[in-house]
């Protein structure tokens, strides 16, 4: 066993004792398994926001996209700071609403707003529909790191298997709480090893920044700006926009909120996470360090620059670090992922076709398909398929097909009917499976329009024909007593 491999290994038992022993002293019921009793102060809300935020995406998929694209990537840093700003006033409402009503989940929300269980369902549908890519994207980002970090001695396949049962294992017993104890461990590993790596390298290579932007712009002129056309600016403006606002509409981003004290927890993370962001920087400058110092990745592969710059750079005992730290970003996500998957399918799907099944019931339910999402997921994962930001780009485009409803939710006189919700929701997720799954794009949708809007991201088409129907569909259906 080599020294990567060692470290790797003793980082991931810590991490299982670390999960385990997070549950002592506390009654597991459903609101302290799913949502931590709803006392978690600052720190520990920030943690957890940043365990989902900051991920197997961050630190696999920022540097390979970097490597692959160029100037695009920076669409990552710039759709984390607006949507930070849009959180300031957006969650402590939602906060306000949840812990009034002691909802649990956020279907929860929506139902319970709009007053329509079936309108539950189909937020929760949506939200386990685009939870299941993501928490693929962990895995598979799991099997890379383990696989290139060990120096082949494990093999991908074998890593990812291991990987799901530890996480199940500590999220089956201690819930949100297991969630929130390993994101500390995460949080203090990554800030390090991508700190010194995005400082490290470029130097150890190049000398300094200017001299390595200055080599790549050398070698391939022009990849460090945006494209004429394809990820042009109007790609990189909708993608931001896109995303920005499905930055908290994922179901277990979106859950995490109900752990929260206080809303002004809320507030003081939104004037924090800001500067958190400012780690994609040196993820990007180790993507970027990599494409002269390893070339040739291609497809999928661009994935692995940081890691193979890595290995070609330090002895193996430091690849092991790296190695960990990669695993944390994988791990600790992917709790919380399955936490809010298991919570929706329990309480807002299968409760929702028994609504006998007591809240006792629905808690042993969503722990016991802890396992079986965690299996269907594994099972997508060893098939393979897209690269990292393909995979997040694709569930973000159906979460935030839940916006438009929940902004009109949170207004003084809604003007949505639950039917209208209901509607939109529909045509705003139909429009991104049919797109995703035939490649549709509207470049050759409309191949006559202008080359900026035919670089529009798709997802903004969905989210536009989502809003028409909405507010036709409400328009036919709700009763002048909602703006009374």
């Amino acid at each position: 066993m080599n020294a990567a491999l060692i470290i790797i290994t003793l980082t991931v038992v810590g991490v299982l004792i670390l999960g385990l022993l997070a549950r002592r002293g506390k009654d597991m019921d459903l609101e302290q398994w799913s949502v931590g009793g709803r006392g978690f102060g600052t720190v520990l809300v920030f943690v957890l926001m940043a365990g989902e935020i900051y991920t197997t995406f961050t630190f696999l998929g920022g540097s390979g996209f970097a490597y692959g694209h160029g100037a695009a990537a920076y669409y990552i840093l710039g759709y984390g700071c607006l949507a930070y700003i849009i959180s300031y006033w957006l969650l402590p409402s939602i906060w306000r609403y949840a812990r009034q009503h002691r909802l649990i989940t956020q279907p929860d929300f929506f139902a319970r707003k709009y007053d329509s269980p079936a309108l539950g369902v189909l937020v929760a549908v949506v939200g386990i529909v685009a939870l299941l890519p993501y928490l693929v994207l962990q895995f598979k980002g799991l099997g890379i790191i383990v696989d290139t970090a060990a120096y082949g001695v494990v093999s991908p396949s074998v890593a990812i298997w291991i990987g799901a049962a530890i996480v199940t294992a500590y999220v089956t017993v201690s819930g949100v709480y297991g969630s929130a104890w390993t994101a500390v461990a995460k949080d203090i590993l990554i800030l390090a090893v991508v700190l010194f790596l995005g400082i490290y390298l470029p130097w150890h290579y190049y000398g300094g920044y200017h001299a390595m932007f200055s080599a790549i712009d050398a070698a391939k002129p022009g990849f460090l700006a945006l494209q004429p056309k394809g990820e042009s600016v109007a790609w990189f403006d909708s993608t931001v926009l896109l995303t920005a606002l499905g930055f908290y509409m994922w179901p277990h981003t979106f859950g995490s909120l109900f752990t929260a004290r206080q809303e002004g927890v809320f507030r003081r993370n939104a004037v924090m996470m800001p500067l958190y962001q400012l780690i994609l920087l040196f993820v990007f400058f180790v993507g970027f360090a990599a494409i002269l110092q390893v070339p040739g990745l291609k497809g999928p592969e661009i994935d692995l620059s940081l890691l193979r710059l890595s290995v070609k750079t330090f002895d193996p005992w430091f690849v092991g670090v790296i190695g960990a730290a990669g695993v944390l970003t994988a791990l600790v996500p992917g709790s919380m992922i399955l936490i809010a998957a298991s919570t929706l399918l329990a309480n807002n799907v299968i409760r929702a076709v028994n609504p006998n099944l007591s809240v006792a019931g629905v808690s042993r339910l969503a722990r016991l398909l802890v396992p079986v999402l965690a299996l269907v997921s594994v099972w997508f994962t060893l098939r393979g398929g897209a690269t990292i930001v393909a995979l997040l780009l694709m569930g973000y485009a159906f979460v935030t097909q839940l916006f438009p409803v929940l902004i009109a939710s949170l207004l003084p006189y809604n003007p949505v009917s639950k039917q209208g919700a209901f509607a939109g929701i529909c045509v705003g997720v139909a429009t991104v499976a049919a797109t995703s799954l035939t490649h549709t794009t509207i470049a050759s949708l409309f191949p006559g329009l202008p080359q900026a809007l035919r670089d529009l991201n798709i997802g903004i088409v969905a989210l536009v024909l989502n809003i028409v129907a909405l507010l036709l569909v409400s328009a036919v259906t709700r009763r002048p007593a909602a703006y009374a």
